[in-house]
């Protein structure tokens, strides 16, 4: 039996599939990677201006960078491997997908069970009394944003330096510790604390199956390591 062929059935055959998902599958809907290609904005890198210290000193210019990747997000449109995701969750009888992206564009193609590890780019959360709203707005009409009670919004996302939240990550790590396949999917699996869940699944007694362009540090030690597009790989490993 092939690979994908077996990998295809181990899916078929679990009661529980996690799948943890990172930028890969995003950049194949056109939004560009941090660490890729087109990462740079203004000669800006993403990790000097996704910090608190940079929203400290220049709010304004932090914000027209999410602004700026807000409108590029709308513009888009989920692709055949966040179809394939959804297509999954209809299938078995417990599914959940924990991401690392922002986007929302598995809500967008229909997922429903959705963790969120790094936030939600269309949600504003006030600096002062950490009130949060969802804005789809774009461009947003003020930069930075307010808050009801007249004080700055920030972006509901997790910056560098920040802790991921609490209830995402229990979530998740229940998500992976009951997993029997554990699909990684787009993710250069070098960001934690989201990179561990994959040694976790895999010491939890899952079939972890990896779907990435390049190889990871963990692509030695997964069960199945396919080499490719999530919007090529995906609707094969998920076909009935």
């Amino acid at each position: 039996m092939g690979s994908v062929n077996l990998a295809r059935k181990w899916i078929r055959e679990a009661a529980v599939v996690t799948a943890l998902t990172g930028a890969g599958i995003s950049a194949e809907s056109g939004i560009p990677t941090f660490r890729g290609p087109g990462g740079l904005w203004k000669q800006f890198r993403p990790e000097d201006l996704a910090t608190p210290e940079a929203f400290a000193r220049d709010p304004k210019l932090v914000w027209e960078w999410y602004d700026w990747r807000r409108t590029l997000i709308a513009a888009a449109e989920p692709n055949a491997g966040h179809a394939a995701l959804v297509q999954l969750e209809r299938a078995r009888p417990s599914f959940t997908l924990i991401t690392q992206n922002v986007d929302g564009l598995h809500e967008r193609a229909g997922t429903r069970n959705v963790v969120k590890l790094h936030g939600d780019l269309w949600t504003l959360r006030c600096t002062v009394c950490h009130r949060e709203r969802r804005d789809e707005r774009t461009p947003l009409p003020e930069l930075p944003p307010r808050c009801e009670c007249g004080a700055p919004m920030r972006p509901g996302v997790v910056w560098f330096g920040e802790t991921l939240p609490p209830d995402a990550w229990e979530r998740a790590e229940a998500a992976t510790r009951a997993a029997n396949v554990f699909l990684v999917v787009g993710t250069s699996a070098v960001v934690y604390p989201a990179a561990g869940l994959i040694p976790l699944a895999k010491s939890s007694g899952a079939r972890v199956i990896e779907c990435n362009m390049e190889e990871t540090p963990f692509s030695a030690q997964v069960d199945r390591a396919f080499r490719g597009a999530a919007g090529e790989l995906l609707p094969q490993l998920v076909a009935s």
